[in-house]
């Protein structure tokens, strides 16, 4: 499907400029000379992308990417501000509005083709579910809590970052290594740090009962999470084993 972009912009030269570095890339470019139209055309054209400069007649760039913002169908367009206020404070001020980029003139229609591409591609990626489930076990990553057979388990941040891992992982098996960096941000650490995790593991498992038994063991490398039921060898589940430690 061919992508829809917007451009918000004053300046006729640049906006020939982008709508001759664009189409070629296979977009379809939309354009507006100032904010008032630039919004009458993200609700009848439903871009895809909103190139927008700041400095625009009627209505500049930062209440129109308030309103956009304001909006639920249009909360999460994005918008890639082009302008030539070079301020910080100009650039700190959009992105806490909502903007999801900004690029200063002069530009390099490259990079700002790039730019595009990248914004879209971003959005264009499914979402993570909010809610990991297998069994009777849910980890809510909104509400940050966990279930077991719909009663919660008390679980700390770290516990819940390990456990957040193992279900985001799909039973690819997660080193020690991985883990201290995933979860505790550690990097390369001494070897005794790694005691960290399966100390981790052995609470995350009591902790969530008879879904605990789906945290397996591997044997020398680290952990993975059944997602079917459980069959498991007792060993598997056994920190003390010194060939695991």
């Amino acid at each position: 499907m061919v992508s829809k972009i917007l451009i918000v912009e004053d300046e006729q030269g640049v906006v020939q400029l982008l709508r001759a570095r664009l189409e070629p890339e296979g977009f379809q470019v939309i354009t507006a000379y100032n904010g008032q139209t630039g919004l009458r055309a993200v609700a009848e054209a439903r871009p895809d992308l909103v190139i927008l400069d700041l400095t625009l007649p009627e209505l500049d760039g930062f209440e129109f990417c308030r309103r956009i913002r304001r909006q639920p169908e249009t909360a999460r367009l994005p918008i890639l501000v082009l302008s030539g206020r070079i301020e910080p404070v100009d650039k700190v001020v959009m992105l806490e509005l909502g903007a999801d980029d900004y690029v200063t003139k002069p530009f390099d229609t490259k990079e700002l083709v790039a730019r595009v591409k990248t914004l879209l591609r971003r959005v264009s990626t499914p979402a993570l579910p909010r809610v990991l489930r297998v069994g009777t076990l849910e980890l809510d990553l909104e509400r940050h809590i966990v279930l077991v057979a719909s009663l919660p388990i008390s679980l700390t941040a770290k516990e819940f970052e390990l456990l957040k891992a193992l279900l985001e992982a799909k039973e690819r098996t997660l080193t020690r290594a991985f883990l201290l960096e995933k979860v505790w941000e550690y990097g390369e650490e001494l070897e005794i740090e790694t005691r960290t995790v399966d100390v981790h593991i052995r609470s995350l498992r009591k902790k969530l009962g008879s879904e605990g038994a789906r945290i397996i063991t591997v044997r020398n490398v680290g952990y993975r999470l059944e997602t079917t039921s459980p069959h498991v060898n007792p060993a598997s589940l056994d920190e003390e084993a010194p060939a695991l430690e």
